[in-house]
């Protein structure tokens, strides 16, 4: 079987959970709190800034003419698209960069970002582009289906149109018949890493839209009942 048949039967209750998840039923319907919106696009801004790095990474390191263009090419396309967008939200929205700053970044955020780089550290690069490739596969699915019905409030409806035109699904394709391809081409200790990661950023995804919805944050701690602090 294809590398993106195998890893897709390991992902379905992530992958449909993404689809009817509050953060995104409620973002088409437009009931969606702006508070949530706001702070997931903060936390996104975190994700793709590193999301673009690791594209570059990929791109110094990779053997094969093929994924060494595919990384660069996605690295440029990633600063001329969806982080332009993304800047165009900031805008619209007046998220300054005094309030990105005051904002946290949430654990999933941070974990998932420091999960793609170990694949890259401790793996291959076959391994982090499968572990890179559910974020821009399942955000096309996810667009495609929300574009079904439009949005009544314009910034939501604007976030869909992100990633619901069919130049979008063209690139998607490309990039899973690519995987497939660089997995046809791994060692079988290289396969299970890359299904292993691509299985690991696909419940990532899901846990996204539920950090933003919960506003997820930190826990405190606590210090003990007559303990000094040090």
């Amino acid at each position: 079987m294809k590398f993106s048949e195998l890893a897709r039967q390991q992902v379905v209750p992530y992958w449909e959970g993404s689809l009817s998840h509050p953060f995104l039923t409620e973002l088409q319907d437009g009931t969606l709190d702006p508070t949530i919106f706001r702070f997931y696009l903060i936390q996104d801004a975190y994700y793709l800034k590193h999301f673009s790095h690791l594209y570059e990474l990929i791109a110094e390191q990779a053997q094969e003419p093929e994924l060494k263009a595919y990384a660069e090419q996605s690295a440029a396309g990633l600063a001329a698209g969806e982080l332009a967008v993304r800047q165009d939200f900031f805008e619209t929205l007046a998220i300054t960069d005094e309030e990105v700053a005051a904002t946290a970044i949430a654990p999933t955020a941070y974990h998932y970002v420091s999960h793609m780089y170990r694949q890259l550290v401790e793996g291959t690069p076959h391994v982090a582009i499968a572990g890179m490739l559910p974020c821009p596969w399942l955000y096309q699915e996810v667009g495609q289906y929300l574009a079904q019905r439009q949005s009544p409030v314009p910034i939501y409806q604007r976030w869909i149109e992100t990633y619901s035109g069919d130049e979008n699904a063209d690139d998607q394709q490309a990039a899973v018949a690519l995987v497939d391809r660089l997995y046809e081409h791994s060692t079988p200790t290289e396969q299970q890493q890359m299904i292993a990661a691509f299985k690991i950023s696909s419940q990532m995804e899901y846990s996204f839209w539920e950090m933003a919805y919960r506003l997820e944050a930190w826990p405190k701690g606590r210090i003990a009942d007559g303990a000094k602090p040090r």
